[in-house]
């Protein structure tokens, strides 16, 4: 069976990036994703870009956006003006975070949505929005522990989510631990992988770090040597994240979310290798 797909997007800060993120939209579309999700700055920081950008997509394509909206720094009027302004477009997917802190140390505001669970409750007061919420396989880097983590899960869960997209990891076997745990914990949505490409090896190893997200040592192995060679970087980048998703598919997992980082090549590239591609014109060969 062809997997499904979704793909991520962060809203472009220069008039160069805008036009690399809409080659790779317009690049990535014929695949016909269950949908495409723009990302929203710490603290609300790109609220006018994320929703130019939502917004384009829903008038220039006919693909499905999901924009994301963190709670951080924001009053719940603030973050209810906005939901309630992507309702009156006609948007209907959400991802409800909580967001990070910003380093300037802003938190929650006083008359603010505290946890995701809260945001969650309170955007399906809003809108009868299709509501996602991330999930952390090896834990969130600020929980106590995994329990209290799969605990934070499943209230956002119970607080009307109906999907949970998870953070990037490298092994199959951390990912299916974890859906292992969720579902013994009561959580049955669908529990989406998020998979991240490998575009820059030293990059990707200092997200790993913030998020606490373990790199083995096979991945360092096979990146070695090729800061100067970008194609071979690429051809090794879509074999792993193939064979990552292989494992998956190999163990029922039947949908995928990529973070593109606004580049289509690696996402076009592996999409084909797991059999997702255009649909070809009435009558035309496959």
């Amino acid at each position: 069976m062809t997997p499904l797909v979704s793909f991520e997007f962060f809203p472009p800060k220069t008039e160069a990036m805008e036009q690399t993120l809409w080659q790779a939209i317009q690049r990535l579309a014929p695949l016909n994703p269950r949908f495409v999700s723009v990302t929203y700055g710490a603290g609300g920081s790109t609220r006018a870009r994320t929703h130019a950008t939502v917004r384009r997509i829903l008038e220039e394509t006919s693909l499905t956006p999901a924009a994301h909206l963190t709670c951080i720094g924001a009053s719940r009027a603030e973050i209810d003006e906005v939901a309630s302004g992507y309702a009156r477009l006609g948007v209907r997917h959400l991802v409800a975070l909580r967001g990070d802190i910003p380093p300037e140390g802003v938190g929650v505001h006083p008359d603010g949505y505290r946890f995701a669970s809260e945001l969650v409750e309170g955007l399906a007061k809003i809108s009868d929005f299709d509501l996602s919420v991330a999930a952390y396989p090896e834990v969130h880097p600020e929980a106590t522990s995994a329990a209290t983590d799969l605990d934070a899960l499943k209230r956002k869960i119970d607080a009307g989510a109906t999907r949970a997209i998870t953070n990037f990891f490298f092994e199959a076997e951390t990912y299916l631990r974890f859906v292992d745990r969720a579902r013994r914990a009561g959580i049955v949505v669908p529990i989406v992988p998020g998979i991240l490409p490998v575009t820059n090896f030293a990059q990707v190893v200092k997200f790993a770090g913030q998020n606490k997200v373990a790199v083995p040592p096979r991945l360092a192995e096979r990146f070695a040597g090729l800061d100067g060679d970008p194609e071979t970087r690429r051809l090794v980048a879509v074999t792993t994240a193939a064979e990552l998703c292989q494992a998956l598919e190999a163990n029922g997992v039947n949908e995928f979310h990529f973070y593109t980082l606004n580049r289509a090549e690696l996402t076009y590239a592996l999409c084909h290798l797991l059999g997702v591609r255009p649909a070809q014109p009435a009558g035309q060969a496959a």
